[in-house]
């Protein structure tokens, strides 16, 4: 890289990293807060709580990344118009190295969050629902007393006639009324706490699930066995793979492996994918409204931060209601901007504008 492509380079991510540490610092911060509070309730220590902290930060570092790293190019080009830096590398013929700084900056901020969706964001994500499960194990194992009847968390009721020296549970009964649209009871002759690959279940036997709706119907389903996840009970999802934590290798490794390629899993791929490309679309954008001088003395009438807010939430909005399905809808958006971007730039360029008559003649 040239000294010019260093330059540019530091001063992007300089401004890029100084936006995204201040929203780094913020969403720490309110992650503490909300897991202390759910800490508090549980009785865990605080190196718990603090890693706890650290697994939740990678979702969201996605979803602010590709936003700082937009605003940040975004911000270095309009201090280099007012300092009139981006008049003298164009009139010195420098343009491409400003846009090959660009795309290297977009290539390695589109690096940066596909690691984190692709591996990093799953793995944390395994860990902290190892974390919820081992919580959740504890929560009802402690609040398994005979004879007497416990809240876990609002809206759970449960109790159990007694304890066997292996961890059998005898009379096991639980009334679950969160959903305000069916109340769910279960009731089994045993239970067994154990636990599998997705985290620790609820192993019932010999038992029925009672529904009752709002409007005062009533079902009931028998049952040899039921399993269920601890933290359905206390408030979580139970599901590897709603969950999220299942890995994009581990997602093609079965789909190798298996044949079958699960609708679900090319949508997360998708979703994962598109994450990191959105850099790219961003950038471009930027460049796009951003890398060509401006004889304006004043600054824009909208600034420039919310020029790229207003690119973001287009790319959102076509991904959100795009006339496809699937997986393809997950990626439509960036295409979208993508190519939008590149038409700006092209025209911008002016690639494909007619020859000067002075250029013909010689």
């Amino acid at each position: 890289m040239t000294r010019l492509g260093n330059y540019l380079f530091r001063l992007f991510a300089a401004e890029a990293a100084a936006l995204f540490g201040v929203a780094l610092t913020i969403l720490y911060l309110v992650q503490l807060l909300r897991i202390v509070e759910v800490g508090a309730v549980r009785d865990r220590g605080l190196g718990t709580l603090f890693w706890q902290t650290i697994l939740g930060l990678p979702p969201l570092s996605i979803a602010f990344l590709y936003v700082c790293l937009a605003i940040g190019l975004a911000r270095a080009l309009r201090a280099m118009q007012g300092s009139r830096e981006l008049h003298i590398i164009h009139a010195s013929q420098r343009l491409p190295a400003l846009l090959g700084t660009i795309l290297g900056y977009a290539a390695i901020g589109t690096l940066m969050v596909l690691l984190l969706a692709h591996v990093i964001e799953p793995l944390a994500s395994r860990e902290n629902n190892l974390i919820k499960a081992q919580a959740a194990a504890d929560l009802v194992g402690h609040s398994l007393v005979p004879n007497r009847f416990a809240e876990l968390g609002d809206g759970v009721t449960i109790t159990v006639g007694g304890r066997g020296a292996n961890g059998e549970i005898t009379s096991f009964f639980a009334d679950d009324r969160r959903d305000t649209d069916t109340r769910r009871t279960y009731i089994a002759d045993t239970a067994l706490i154990t636990a599998d690959e997705l985290g620790y279940v609820l192993q019932l036997e010999s038992g029925t699930i009672q529904y009752r709706t709002a409007d005062g119907q009533f079902s009931e389903i028998s049952f040899e066995r039921y399993d269920i996840a601890l933290e359905r009970l206390t408030g979580d999802e139970d599901t590897g793979e709603r969950r999220g934590d299942q890995s994009t290798y581990g997602m093609i490794m079965r789909g190798l492996t298996e044949g079958d390629w699960p609708t679900e899993s090319l949508r997360r791929m998708a979703e994962r994918t598109s994450d990191g490309f959105r850099v790219l679309a961003l950038c471009l954008f930027v460049a796009a409204i951003g890398a060509f001088p401006s004889g304006r003395r004043k600054e824009p009438v909208l600034p420039v931060e919310i020029t790229v807010l207003g690119a973001v939430l287009f790319e959102r909005a076509i991904t959100s209601y795009a006339p496809v399905a699937g997986w393809a809808r997950e990626t439509s958006g960036v295409i979208v901007l993508i190519v939008l971007s590149v038409a700006i730039l092209v025209y911008r360029l002016r690639v494909f504008a007619p020859l000067p008559r002075e250029a013909h003649s010689r």
